[in-house]
């Protein structure tokens, strides 16, 4: 039953399309898209992060050859400096693979004490920013936080292709 019900939340995730809201500091909350950070006070980090990323070409076509099927569920704070560094270089490295954001990929902004409004990551064991949650046929098949054990790109084609990965505050054995 838990699992179910774990799984209905998911889905309704991907199916919503809310809109990101600024917290009285400035900070993003809630559902959020590339294009808010594209905005004045976001602009600078996210841009920089961007353009100055080197992309390991060879991993992304293996990435490019392992993504179908694939939706993933990032939470990040744009307060935060390993998702300012991070979640631009994920779009990067997504689009030269040809993911398909729109219908595959939901960007939630949490607050310092890593929570929405309306509790949008609970259940879903949120410790560090930004938390990449890969899915496969709606069940996790993997999850990247904060920063690579590898590099960005060889880190999610270890999760696309089940290989052995763990993140760093993974304490399973």
């Amino acid at each position: 039953m838990k699992k179910l019900v774990l799984l209905l939340f998911i889905s309704s995730i991907f199916a919503t399309n809310g809109q990101a809201k600024q917290d009285r500091t400035g900070n993003l909350i809630g559902y959020a898209q590339k294009s808010d950070f594209l905005k004045k006070q976001y602009k600078g980090w996210f841009e920089h992060q961007y353009k100055n990323y080197k992309t390991d070409k060879e991993t992304i076509k293996k990435i490019k050859k392992n993504i179908n099927g694939v939706s993933v569920l990032c939470f990040m704070g744009t307060w935060c400096g390993d998702s300012k560094r991070e979640t631009p270089r994920f779009y990067k490295i997504m689009e030269e693979a040809n993911f398909d954001f729109k219908r595959n990929f939901k960007l939630i902004a949490l607050n310092r004490s890593k929570k929405t409004p309306d509790n949008l990551q609970l259940g879903l064991k949120i410790i560090r920013v930004p938390t990449f949650i890969f899915y496969k046929d709606e069940e996790e098949i993997g999850r990247y936080v904060e920063y690579p054990r590898e590099s960005m790109e060889k880190d999610i084609l270890k999760i696309l292709t089940r290989q052995l990965y763990k993140h760093s505050y993974d304490k399973s054995k």
